[in-house]
């Protein structure tokens, strides 16, 4: 069974970073620079802070996953988001999340408060693993398809 890459981004404190480790799946940290300037070769999933707290002129999302997303191909392998927050921020708690999630057309997975609880990151880990199971019934549905109805002709053959 698949296990959907995780691609996170966590600041010194690394609260987010704990939470991913947790999580019993591939990682990779967008702090690190060469994973901010890799592609992904398939169905990922984000987790992103949310840094704001008030200040109208500060951007929730973290420049680290701005510049992964600056890529269309990651972009396009985006599956869905999770999200870190601080309650103490107000109605911008997880705002970094639920903004790419608009943009993107993807969802919000799951949402925890600091580093989680280890229900937060049981309750992730039964998402994440939904979310492979789906991915993976897609695939098979796609590969019968595909399988199941000959090549359209060419003009050629016309």
């Amino acid at each position: 069974m698949r296990r959907t890459p995780v691609y996170y981004y966590s600041s010194s404190s690394g609260l987010v970073r704990l939470f991913a480790e947790r999580l019993g799946r591939p990682v990779h940290d967008l702090s690190e620079r060469e994973v901010r300037q890799s592609l992904a070769d398939g169905p990922w999933v984000l987790l992103t802070p949310s840094y704001k707290t008030g200040n109208p002129a500060n951007d929730t999302i973290p420049e680290a996953v701005r510049r992964f997303l600056a890529s269309p191909a990651n972009r396009r392998h985006l599956v869905g988001v999770m999200g870190s927050g601080n309650r103490n921020f107000g109605r911008y708690y997880q705002r970094a999340a639920r903004e790419i999630a608009e943009l993107s057309g993807r969802p919000v997975l799951f949402e925890f408060e600091l580093s989680g609880t280890p229900w937060d990151v049981q309750e992730c880990v039964r998402i994440l693993e939904e979310l492979d199971a789906a991915l993976d019934r897609r695939d098979a549905l796609r590969a019968h398809d595909s399988d199941a109805f000959p090549a359209a002709p060419t003009a050629a053959a016309l």
